[in-house]
């Protein structure tokens, strides 16, 4: 099997689209956000609540939150599909003008920020990581979880190199 032949098999597994979010208080005086688009997030467990976020070994996401055990995850709603695609974009604008265009709030707990229209928003603590290939796993407590909007939006998916809707 080739990278070509598994890239191409994962492609048929949905995933649920998230924007992970982190203060890094080290980058200028004031600090500033960063953000990734991520489709390998999943919940661990319930007692105690756990998520694990797959991210890039050598990014720029990695590198904040091997500093930064605080970070937060923005669920993202079927509508989101522009700001999961500017966030994933190779040679896009800052981050800092990224979230300057993007509607949010500063999280209580990370001071991560959380996205205006997401279906969910949650604020973790990082409690173990793991290298795997060329990724490293963040097993992450969560430590606050808000559910936003009436329930009537679906999810935004990612499903053969593409985002989805279920509707």
């Amino acid at each position: 099997m080739n990278e070509e032949q598994f890239r191409a098999a994962m492609a048929r597994l949905a995933a649920g689209v998230v924007l992970v979010t982190a203060y890094d208080p080290e980058d200028g005086p004031r600090g500033a956000y960063v953000g990734m688009t991520a489709t390998a997030f999943v919940s661990v467990s319930l007692d105690p609540p756990l998520v694990l976020l797959s991210v890039r070994t050598g990014s720029r996401m990695e590198e904040v939150l091997a500093r930064r055990e605080l970070w937060a995850a923005n669920l993202l709603a079927e509508h989101q599909r522009q700001v999961a695609g500017r966030f994933a974009m190779k040679g896009r604008l800052s981050d800092q003008l990224l979230f300057q265009e993007l509607p949010h709030e500063r999280g209580d707990v990370a001071h991560a920020p959380l996205v205006h229209g997401a279906l969910a928003q949650l604020e973790c603590r990082t409690e173990q990581r793991v290298l795997a290939g060329d990724h490293t796993l963040l097993v992450a407590r969560v430590l606050t979880a808000a559910v936003r909007g009436s329930g009537t939006d679906g999810p935004l998916t990612y499903f053969q190199g593409r985002y989805r809707t279920l509707s």
